[in-house]
């Protein structure tokens, strides 16, 4: 077992584990959206499990714990990471009146949590058109609900040793699709839909 220091109080982890994982199960709470304990390989691509170590301010999911580290989760430097990463996340998100995700959504959390709104109007929003993509047999996937975290592309690897979701294009226009047999009756998706229950903010639904 490891001792570090977390916002001037010592805990105790396991070897090999990441920060960010170190601080949930000690109920220490870092934003985060991207992050799977499944997964060998952070992404990180959330941009908002910044923590501050020894001085620098590193994502929290990449780091390892270690012997004597010491770590603070709520400085400055800290939080205006997290609310800017939270605000340009938010500039490209639709937020609808009758969202299925409701109380469950990882977004209004994270939006309590840093005390900002999920209706931000400091940068324009960019939405995707068209909104939903209806090319797959059993989902719909709605584009401007998608926070781009990768769970769904990373579930179904783990689970199926290949995945039938991928990220395409870049920047503002980049997207998951899916790709693959058309046919629902040769897809095991139905058998599984672990990529509809990881989703943290409901952008796969059923049909």
């Amino acid at each position: 077992m490891l001792t570090l220091s977390v916002d001037n109080k010592d805990i105790h982890a396991e070897e090999d584990v990441s920060l960010l994982k170190t601080c949930l199960d000690n109920k220490i709470y870092i934003p985060h959206l991207c992050f799977m304990e499944e997964s060998e390989h952070q992404s990180a691509s959330c941009s908002l499990c910044f923590a501050e170590v020894e001085g620098q301010a590193v994502p929290a999911c990449t780091i390892k714990v270690k012997q004597g580290m010491t770590v603070k989760t709520d400085t400055p430097q800290v939080r205006s990471l997290q609310q800017s990463a939270f605000k340009l996340m938010m500039s490209v998100h639709h937020i609808i009146p009758k969202c299925p995700a409701k109380k469950t959504c990882e977004l209004v959390k994270i939006a309590r949590f840093l005390g900002v709104s999920l209706r931000h109007k400091g940068l324009p929003k960019i939405l995707k058109e068209p909104e939903t993509d209806s090319s797959h047999p059993l989902f719909d996937i709605h584009l401007n609900r998608c926070v781009l975290c990768g769970k769904c592309i990373h579930i179904c690897r783990i689970t199926h040793d290949q995945s039938m979701w991928t990220f395409v294009k870049r920047g503002f226009d980049m997207k998951i699709c899916h790709y693959g047999n058309a046919d629902i009756s040769k897809l095991s998706c139905q058998d599984c839909l672990r990529c509809m229950k990881i989703c943290p903010v409901s952008a796969i639904t059923m049909k």
